[in-house]
């Protein structure tokens, strides 16, 4: 049994617990770090998780919880930023990945799984958001040169229960009553699926040829974005007349509700957008994962309650650890 220690950071979101639930699945001890510890201890269902409430950005404290780990994994990550220079992001996606990387060196950890994003470019980025993860790739990369072995996962937009895109168009279309406007409608994506996602991590968390690699992650077919709001609708039940907006109008759009609360839509979201979210080579591939497609998963949880959802899936990992017999 692999009883070595991997801290997550970035544990408690999306793809953080299903990457929690593998992880110890496979006989890994696994540490997630929090700011907030109280509001997911439903983590504490997965058998030996440690919940560690830190302050990640504190160097200090990063490397106090780091200690006595055998490997990393960094999933934070943003889609907006509260101000609109690009500061928020460079703190989230090249700041502190410089920091775990570092904090990695000096606690004698050579392992680091690090996620970015397609179309991830410090220089040519279209947003601040993909300049911002393409710097935190080139910092990484430059302190794995100090003896770091290092991953990168470059995904499309990732789906499954508790995500954020099928579910977060899915309530702004039962808010439309019969017709939904659309920005940037011809956006062209791959979305990948969260389990094929986190399979990828833990394949390649032992593997030496994965070492200083870099792999796409996307799913099986390219959708424009308005395909994908129209078969949300569709799985839901939802006669809504899905209307793309002209460019014009999108930036216009991008411009309005990035002042509304909890910005729905912003210009740095449209401006990534301009890149089509579509691998060159499919990292999947390459580790014997087939990519899942969204008739297969999508259906099957849209709609529902994701919170209880997600405890639900983490029960099921907890008992299937118990059925085997590990501790």
């Amino acid at each position: 049994m692999n009883e070595q220690t991997v801290c997550i950071l970035g544990g408690t979101g999306f793809v953080g617990r299903w990457l929690a639930a593998h992880l110890v699945d496979h006989g890994y001890r696994v540490r997630v770090l929090t700011r907030h510890r109280q509001r997911h201890r439903d983590l504490l269902v997965l058998p030996g998780l440690q919940l560690k409430e830190a302050d990640i950005h504190d160097p200090a404290q990063l490397t106090a919880q780091l200690s006595g780990c055998h490997s990393v994994i960094n999933l934070v990550g943003i889609l907006n930023e509260k101000g609109r220079d690009g500061s928020g992001f460079r703190r989230v996606h090249a700041d502190l990945p410089e920091k775990v990387a570092q904090a990695c060196l000096d606690t004698g950890i050579q392992r680091l799984l690090h996620m970015s994003a397609l179309n991830a470019d410090a220089n040519q980025g279209a947003s601040h958001y993909l300049r911002s993860k393409g710097e935190g790739e080139s910092r990484v990369l430059a302190l794995a040169e100090q003896g770091l072995q290092v991953t990168i996962f470059r995904p499309s937009v990732i789906f499954g229960p508790g995500d954020s895109f099928f579910n977060r168009f899915g309530t702004l279309l039962k808010l439309s009553p019969f017709v939904f406007p659309l920005a940037c409608p011809d956006a062209r994506l791959t979305p990948v699926y969260v389990e094929d996602v986190v399979q990828a991590f833990v394949r390649t968390l032992p593997d030496k040829d994965s070492f200083g690699q870099s792999y796409e992650l996307c799913g099986p077919k390219i959708y424009t974005l308005q395909q994908l709001v129209e078969y949300t609708a569709k799985v839901l039940g939802l006669r809504r007349r899905v209307i793309g907006l002209s460019d014009k109008l999108s930036r216009l759009q991008a411009d309005i509700f990035e002042y509304l609360p909890g910005k729905p839509f912003s210009k740095d979201n449209y401006d990534s957008l301009q890149a089509p979210s579509i691998c060159h080579q499919n990292g999947l591939s390459e580790l014997g994962i087939e990519p899942t497609t969204i008739d297969a998963v999508v259906p099957g949880y849209l709609g529902q309650h994701n919170q209880r959802a997600h405890y639900l899936e983490l029960r099921r990992h907890a008992h299937r650890h118990e059925e085997t017999g590990l501790s």
